[in-house]
């Protein structure tokens, strides 16, 4: 039963326990002697096309998962946050909410700070005269960890939403997007707001095409009879662990500045590529043609783009570079931005094929627009991996397309196959890709078909 409809903000049911849920509430009653007062669940993504052009200011097409993050909460004593987690090789984590730090090093960070990161962002906007509360959260998580499908991100979401919901704050589902994409560069990740603004935001049954400043979203009807099948790599790279990811950013940011600057815009007032676009008030293929134009193939050095800015080293670094990239010293930027603008265009032709599923042949143009955005992420944004892109070669023979899905370096592919292709095309997978790796049993988790699922959702007793 609804307690609170959606009106822009996260629904409130009651709660109707499942198995997992069951196991949730033993580990909580284990851990804290006592029941949870409310559930929170939010989903993990996929990403159907449009990578790595979200911080660039462009929009995506991704849908939320099945699989999810759930927390059972209950409001505890004092002002002290105490994390459990139903996978044991998590350890317990408590901390004081008036005074704790999230640090990080050179290590990869640990499941807590993601956690605090959610924390921290949303107590960081209440009101001043309110009074903290301490809580008690057990996780349980069955998005594959660092596979490209916004596990640590459903985390940090799951933490900001039920920060608010003990505080009893009402906060819109898209201040808590826009908020959550902001507090989880605490942790060192410059992502862009599409894995938060589908985990809010998603509707059951639709993909979501996503614009960014503003955030706006609309439903994307996918065409009747076409199945994403989700398959991990088996290959894993915490992207908030490396400046890989950053870098691109960085690329991204220098690629757009560098072009301002030969087109005559102050190039202090450009961040990113979209900016740049709307500065000249162009299309993107004339965007397109600036970068084959304007910017050469081989890397740039940061003395090269110190001299063409007309700037100084400590300028650049304070202005676009971010801490943990600061120590680069060559930038492919006409690889980047290239990628950037045809990927911003591969989306829009998406979004067309899905309004004109109608027509013949609307499936193989969406599977194109997928194989087309791999190859490009592989060749330009040069974030793929030999066994990601051995997985979506071994796919393309046997569904409509197949792309890396996520920030890359490893994780998953998704494959869009027909419905009545989807046992031939994972059992394939399993033959030809996951025996050859020496993988035959508990593949459930590993490859999977999926359907949009609903966004963040809270349940009370």
């Amino acid at each position: 039963m609804e307690i609170q409809a959606d009106n822009g903000f996260v629904p409130i049911s009651r709660m109707n326990h499942t198995n997992r849920s069951k196991q949730l509430l033993e580990r909580f009653a284990a851990k804290f002697q006592q029941e949870p007062a409310f559930y929170v669940r939010v989903p993990g993504r996929v990403n159907l096309i449009g990578e790595h052009i979200d911080y660039c200011g462009y929009s995506v097409c991704p849908m939320a998962l099945e699989q999810d993050i759930m927390l059972s909460v209950s409001i505890g004593d004092g002002e002290t946050l105490r994390l459990t987690n139903v996978d044991p090789s998590y350890e317990d984590y408590e901390c004081d909410l008036r005074k704790f730090e999230i640090s990080i090093g050179d290590e990869a960070p640990k499941w807590y700070q993601y956690f605090l990161c959610g924390v921290r962002g949303l107590l960081d906007v209440l009101p001043k005269e309110t009074s903290i509360k301490g809580f008690n959260v057990a996780v349980s998580g069955i998005i594959p960890q660092s596979a490209g499908l916004s596990s640590s991100s459903a985390l940090v979401s799951a933490a900001a939403l039920s920060t608010s919901h003990v505080h009893n704050f009402n906060i819109s589902k898209k201040e808590l997007a826009n908020l959550c994409a902001r507090c989880e560069r605490y942790i060192g990740t410059q992502g862009g707001g599409m894995d938060q603004a589908i985990a809010f935001l998603a509707n059951e049954g639709c993909a979501k095409l996503i614009d960014f400043t503003p955030l706006r979203c609309k439903d994307v009807s996918l065409p009747p009879g076409a199945v994403f099948v989700i398959a991990h790599s088996l290959t894993r790279l915490n992207k908030a662990a490396t400046a890989d990811f950053n870098c691109r950013v960085v690329e991204c940011r220098l690629a757009a500045q560098l072009i301002a600057k030969h087109q005559g815009i102050d190039w202090f007032t450009v961040k990113t590529l979209s900016d740049l676009q709307s500065g000249l008030k162009g299309s993107l293929h004339t965007m397109i043609a600036l970068v084959k134009k304007i910017l050469h193939e081989s890397p740039y050095t940061k003395e090269e783009i110190v001299d063409e800015l007309k700037t100084t080293s400590a300028v650049l670094d304070q202005t676009s570079l971010t801490p943990n990239t600061k120590h680069i010293e060559s930038f492919k930027l006409h690889q980047r931005a290239l990628h950037v603008f045809e990927e911003a265009l591969r989306v829009q032709k998406f979004h067309e094929a899905c309004n004109n599923f109608s027509s013949e042949g609307a499936l193989e143009t969406l599977g194109k627009l997928m194989s087309e955005s791999h190859s490009s992420l592989r060749d330009l944004y040069e974030c793929s991996h030999p066994q990601l892109d051995t997985l979506v070669e071994i796919s393309q023979n046997f569904s409509l397309g197949a792309r890396l899905t996520g920030a890359g370096w490893g994780g998953c592919a998704v494959a869009l196959v027909t419905a009545e292709n989807v046992s031939n095309y994972i059992d394939v997978l399993k033959t030809k890709f996951y025996s050859q790796i020496g993988i035959d049993n508990n593949l459930d988790g590993l490859v999977f078909a999926t359907k949009p699922n609903a966004g963040a959702h809270i349940y009370v007793i």
